[in-house]
């Protein structure tokens, strides 16, 4: 009788252990969750390329269509969507989003962070300021224009020349007149506590993006220390023109973190 109450305690045991290692390799294993926030002038269904692998791949993806009336706005429409999530996620931003998920990705549900030609601004800074660091070929145009109640455009007839080069121009046409206006103010949102300081990150740099200059990516990723991938000859329109390369880094963001 005693050996074989020692023998179902070992048994007990055994299955208590093993459980435990289940659960530590289920916390630790690939995050399964995506948020996808856009940026500026855009919508979310850029992302529909992006979407379509990663889903296909067997991840959760939920998309974030912020209204972009306000920097706070966005951010609220952004942390909307992460307590939705039933696990950890990453999160993913593309332009002015990346401001955004600065903002919004200190969510206990960030597990990492993934910036596709976006800004990635610190504590205090705001994009419109860190962007005078290396001033884009967008900044020295006339291609933005704004509102009588005060919220930015890109100009149509420039919005291929600038926004997405490397798209065919009937595409970009309809991404032009599909574009989300944005406050203006909404670019000079200042970071209370940036995301990336705390969590891992990562940077896909478009290199010929001519709406945010190359080498301000590269050196936003420089300074968070992010891993860092490139897209040569890629427009700012990247997520839409470059789906495979823009999931890549995601899923890699996703199986890596921990």
């Amino acid at each position: 009788m005693f050996r074989g109450t020692l023998k179902l305690g070992f048994v007990y045991v055994v299955l208590l252990a093993a459980l435990a290692v289940i659960t530590v390799q289920a916390q630790n294993g690939p995050v399964k969750n995506v948020v996808l926030v856009h940026g500026a002038w855009a919508d979310g269904s850029g992302w529909r390329g992006v979407y379509d692998i990663l889903v296909k791949d067997g991840y959760n993806v939920s998309l974030v269509q912020e209204p972009e009336t306000s920097f706070q706005d966005d951010v609220a429409a952004t942390k909307r969507v992460l307590a939705l999530q039933d696990g950890p996620c990453i999160l993913v931003a593309h332009s002015y989003g990346g401001a955004v998920i600065t903002e919004a990705g200190t969510d206990p549900s960030v597990a990492g962070l993934v910036y596709i030609a976006a800004h990635m601004p610190d504590a205090g800074e705001n994009e419109s300021d860190d962007g005078k660091r290396f001033p884009s070929d967008l900044s020295r145009s006339n291609a933005i224009k704004k509102t009588a109640d005060g919220f930015t455009y890109l100009d149509p007839a420039q919005f291929h020349e600038y926004f997405s080069a490397d798209l065919p121009e009937e595409q970009a046409a309809f991404m032009s007149r599909s574009q989300v206006m944005n406050k203006a103010e909404n670019f000079r949102g200042v970071i209370s506590t940036p995301a990336w300081r705390s969590k891992p990150s990562s940077m896909l740099v478009a290199g010929s993006d001519r709406v945010i200059n190359p080498d301000l990516e590269r050196w936003y990723a420089t300074r968070a220390g992010s891993h860092k991938v490139e897209v040569p000859g890629a427009s700012h329109s990247v997520y839409v023109s470059h789906p495979k390369e823009v999931a890549a880094l995601i899923e890699d963001a996703a199986q890596h973190v921990r």
